[in-house]
């Protein structure tokens, strides 16, 4: 049963779980509709509904929805998977993988909404496909079946799963956690990605004949080209980042990226005739030259580019180009304040391309997604599909702004800004998170505090963006202590906020940099942490992988093992700075990841200084929808009650209130000694 609430929001934290994401759109061969997928959370039933939808890309009819998509497929983090389409080459058909039934298939649904039926049989998931360029046959492939999977994780059930470097060390063994839409036994693949029992059984691939519906098995002599990569280009291109191939004249569109490990990002923009060619053709207009480009595609039937700028300073705002490779013309298309690619993942996703007119999911700070279209000529642009327009009525009502500052060293951070309602004279709380604020917001990096309601009820909350990545560990973090004192500095001298009433959350990376802030600054007064940090009992756990784990361990934190490195562990553990760290935190941890942070996650429940939650078969990333909810309510009651000294008066919550208030009560005690000893 869910909790039942007395508070009335005008964005409430269900809203915020069950909006509508789009998948990436695709345009039919002929330009004339859009495909695309659209997933909406549901908290009573506690899963996804996804559907799959056509519509003109004029606009002169509604969005059809043509087929159920399925279980959305996850990645072992829980991150989405691209909800892939394919257009037959006639533009009557879309083919596409879902997970319907139990079993995932390829599927195909018609443009007139008359028909969506399974393509593929048998016993086994289907694992990739690909339509033949006349679109008569289809070719996919298949693991192991189904039965065989289930059999192999039963027989390590019944006889004991053996402990050996691939077993993810820290969580349930058996069907603990999700791939592809089902519980399943677990193995590591590259340090704590996740695959599952069977992942290296090699694929079997299999060909339909879509008239007769005969299915064979791919002969050897069959085998599907690979894909171009990077890697293939590395001889006469070096550092390609990516790329795009012109299917009807061979051209490769790419950008090169370097200085990724370091502070000095450097991306250009070139194209390669063909793919055994020597001379690249870069662009070298100003548009080009020293910009944040992030995506690129071809125009279809002609010779642009289309390019997407993603600048730092502004947000990570998006901007799109067209470039012609061959008269060198690059011409600004259209800007937003958010993003053109609002997929639902870590990286933005890309727009639809016809050769007049772009099919975008837009997004921004305080607009959920929508689908969008844009000329590619004049820039116009024209709302397709809406789903989120209620939500968006209710958000316009929060005031937002994407923030710039800099700190003492003249360092540049940016960052999305939500004004407190209904705080009078007297400057509200803050609320930061730190890491990744692109598009619709939302919660964060992760998804766990809803920014908009806290901001409704009274704590003004901003969400900064990492500006860089570099790989010492100790700039990493102090870079992200300094955007937090800065701002709270910057917002406090406007009179804009309470800087002894500030708060901080962060999931992954941005819990590392909450805890690091919480070690060695004073500027928070209650935090909140998704992930663990690094730890006695992360190394403990992490050191049954090997090699690969110490090697990253090196790099990424210039760490070895702690009677090896005992300055660098006594700097970023959190279990070796207990003393240290004076505001409350709370920990809602994924059952995958909560043994990592035990070691300090203990002595401070004890102590009183911790509340502690974990949520079952979770990854990374937390995706269930009552879980979700159940995050974003328990993050904002927490920080209202330690920032507004608000407490929620539905019953079934009194527990909590009680276990915080004798938090509250043992940590003002705690800290009047400290303040009386000599």
């Amino acid at each position: 049963m869910l909790a039942a609430t007395t508070q009335a929001f005008a964005v409430s934290p269900r809203q915020l779980v069950e909006i509508a994401d789009f998948s990436s759109p695709v345009v039919s061969p002929d330009g004339a509709y859009v495909a695309f997928r659209v997933t909406r959370a549901s908290i009573e039933r506690d899963i996804y509904d996804t559907a799959w939808y056509i519509q003109r890309v004029d606009g002169s009819s509604p969005a059809q929805r043509v087929s159920d998509g399925g279980v959305p497929l996850r990645d072992s983090a829980g991150v989405a998977l691209p909800a892939t389409v394919v257009w037959s080459p006639d533009g009557h058909w879309i083919y596409y993988r879902a997970r319907l039934d139990g079993r995932i298939d390829v599927w195909r649904a018609s443009v007139d909404d008359t028909a969506a039926e399974r393509m593929t049989s048998g016993g086994a998931d289907v694992r990739n496909f690909v339509l033949s360029d006349d679109g008569k046959v289809l070719k996919y492939s298949v693991g192991p079946t189904r039965e065989e999977v289930a059999a192999a994780e039963q027989a390590e059930y019944d006889r004991g799963i053996r402990v050996d470097r691939s077993t993810p060390l820290g969580q349930p063994l058996f069907r603990s956690g999700y791939i592809e839409g089902r519980p399943t036994t677990q193995r590591l693949g590259f340090m704590f990605n996740r695959v599952d029992l069977t992942a290296d059984v090699p694929d079997r691939w299999k060909v339909v004949d879509l008239a007769s519906g005969v299915v064979r098995n791919l002969a050897p002599s069959e085998r599907l080209p690979a894909a171009l990569a990077a890697s293939d280009l590395a001889k006469q291109v070096p550092h390609v980042w990516k790329l795009a191939r012109d299917r009807k004249s061979g051209r490769i569109a790419l950008l090169t990226r370097t200085g990724v490990r370091t502070d000095r990002l450097r991306i250009g923009l070139a194209m390669l005739p063909a793919r055994d060619a020597r001379h690249l053709v870069k662009c070298v207009a100003e548009a080009c030259i020293g910009k944040r480009i992030s995506g690129v595609q071809w125009r279809p039937g002609t010779d642009e580019v289309i390019f997407t700028v993603t600048p730092y300073d502004q947000g990570f705002a998006q901007s799109i180009y067209r470039w012609n490779v061959e008269t060198g013309a690059v011409h600004l298309v259209a800007t937003s304040s958010g993003l053109f690619g609002g997929e639902e993942r870590w990286e933005s996703g890309t727009c639809g391309a016809s050769s007049k007119v772009l099919a975008c999911v837009t997004a921004n700070a305080n607009r959920p997604p929508r689908l969008e279209r844009v000329d590619l000529q004049t820039g116009a642009r024209q709302v397709l599909f809406d789903p989120n327009k209620a939500l968006a009525q209710d958000l316009a009502r929060i005031p937002t702004q994407l923030l710039r500052w800099t700190d003492a060293k003249g360092r540049t951070f940016t960052g999305q800004f939500y004004s407190a309602r209904g705080s009078g004279n007297t400057p509200p709380p803050l609320f930061v998170t730190y890491y990744w604020c692109t598009g619709f917001v939302r919660g964060g990096a992760g998804d766990e505090w809803p920014l908009a309601t806290m901001a409704e009820q009274g704590i003004s909350t901003l969400c900064i963006n990492a500006p860089s990545f570099s790989p010492n560990a100790d700039k990493r973090y102090s870079m992200g202590q300094s955007a937090v004192e800065s701002v709270v500095h910057l917002l406090a001298s406007e009179g804009r906020i309470d800087k002894s009433k500030v708060g901080m959350g962060g999931l992954s990376f941005g819990s590392e940099v909450t805890m690091w802030t919480l070690i060695h600054s004073d500027v928070i007064a209650a935090s909140s942490v998704a992930s663990p940090t690094p730890s006695s009992m992360y190394y403990l756990l992490g050191s049954n992988i090997g090699k690969s784990f110490w090697s990253v361990l090196r790099s990424n934190w210039q760490l070895g093992a702690p009677d090896e490195t005992p300055a660098h562990w006594q700097q970023i553990s959190p279990t070796l700075n207990l003393g240290k760290i004076r505001a409350p935190i709370l920990m809602q941890f994924p059952e995958q990841e909560y043994m990592f942070a035990l070691g300090y996650a203990i002595p401070m429940m004890l102590n009183n200084r911790a509340d502690v939650y974990v949520f079952p078969n979770e990854p990374h990333n937390k995706f269930q929808p009552r879980h979700k909810l159940a995050v974003y309510a328990r993050n904002l009651d927490w920080f209202r009650f330690w920032l507004q000294g608000y407490e929620n008066p539905d019953p079934a919550k009194a527990e909590q209130y009680a276990r915080w208030r004798s938090m509250r009560s043992s940590m003002r005690q705690r800290h009047i000694v400290q303040q009386g000893a000599p």
